[in-house]
């Protein structure tokens, strides 16, 4: 399969500044795989009504179908179509973070594939705030299901060199749309539950939400191996590099302790660290990952650096830990899925 490249300027605003867009859209509609940019990572999109479309997203991505996928709106009125009912709650948080960073779960009504949900009765739904992924839903007037356009258990992309480079071949097209905001993806919350649930942290925090809607609960499965999942996108190991990745909850001296234990069992160690840290450790290679004074930072460069580690030789990776808080949450938990939840402690 050959895969079309569409390169589109964010910066301008008007739909109509994206003819790329309606060659994207015609895919689409014929049941064609699409990637593009989101305010947090590209997606691979599809017909969210079709089982056949939503079976290429399966394929290209090498992702198992028991996984359920996060259908994308560019307006509310979609909800009518195939959600039964919107409880207030859910509505607040529509208004105060739509479009942006949240998926909110909802009970469905027919209208979508089944494969979208893995036969489950709810549905992840999300507005996302990208103009270019809001014009494209917009242009196939339809809802489009999107997991992150990766093969399954890689880094998620945060360019389109990174969809190239996993799915060039195995997918219709790509919109380029530069480089994504957030790094890290939406914030799943269940609001089929008198107390919405995160199912999984992202870009809006558990303290944004509650200022909203008060209380607001997490999934014990979270952070917890061994708890079954219930979000998509977390039922299997993710974000991982090809080199073996460990983390470790520690001080400066105690990472640097392992780093010297690894080379002299003859591996070829890198350090995932942050500004603040990276001239302390000495290691065959050094990425930084942002600022830890402003873990916005980290969440942006995550992925990028999770994938950077693949262009040098090194046999394990060690990376420092972040406060499980804010966005550091959401940075924890990609970290713990990608090490396969191995954690060195102090």
């Amino acid at each position: 399969m050959k895969t079309k490249l569409w390169i589109v300027d964010k910066s301008e605003t008007k739909h109509e500044s994206y003819p790329q867009l309606v060659e994207a859209s015609m895919l689409l509609k014929q049941g064609e795989v699409v990637a593009f940019p989101t305010e947090t990572v590209y997606g691979l999109g599809a017909d969210a009504t079709s089982d056949q479309a939503v079976d290429k997203i399966f394929s290209a991505k090498g992702r198992p179908s028991d996984n359920p996928l996060i259908v994308h709106i560019a307006e509310q009125s979609q909800l009518d179509d195939f959600i039964e009912e919107v409880p207030d709650h859910a509505l607040r948080l529509m208004e105060a973070f739509w479009p942006g960073p949240l998926t909110i779960i909802l009970k469905k009504k027919e209208g979508l594939s089944d494969k979208v949900t893995a036969g489950l009765s709810t549905v992840g739904v999300r507005m996302p705030d990208h103009p270019i992924a809001l014009a494209l839903i917009k242009e196939a007037n339809l809802p489009i299901a999107a997991p992150s356009a990766n093969l399954s258990g890689k880094p998620s992309p945060t360019t389109a060199q990174h969809v190239i480079q996993d799915l060039d071949g195995r997918v219709s097209g790509i919109v380029d749309g530069g480089a994504t905001g957030v790094g890290v993806e939406s914030t799943v919350v269940d609001c089929t539950t008198e107390i919405p649930v995160i199912f999984r942290p992202g870009g809006v925090t558990r303290e944004q939400l509650e200022s909203v809607v008060g209380e607001v609960l997490v999934d014990p499965a979270l952070l917890k191996e061994g708890e079954a999942p219930k979000s998509p996108g977390m039922k299997y190991t993710h974000y991982a590099p090809d080199a073996p990745l460990l983390i470790v909850d520690g001080s400066k001296e105690f990472l640097q302790k392992k780093i010297n234990e690894y080379q002299q069992s003859g591996k070829k160690v890198g350090v995932l660290t942050t500004d603040e840290n990276k001239a302390y450790y000495q290691a065959d290679q050094i990425i930084c990952c942002g600022k830890r004074e402003d873990l916005a930072t980290v969440a942006h460069d995550l992925y990028h650096v999770l994938r950077s580690f693949n262009e040098y030789d090194v046999d394990t990776i060690l990376s420092e830990s972040f406060p499980v808080e804010g966005v550091g949450q959401a940075i924890m938990n990609r970290l713990i899925k990608a090490a396969g939840h191995h954690v060195i402690s102090e």
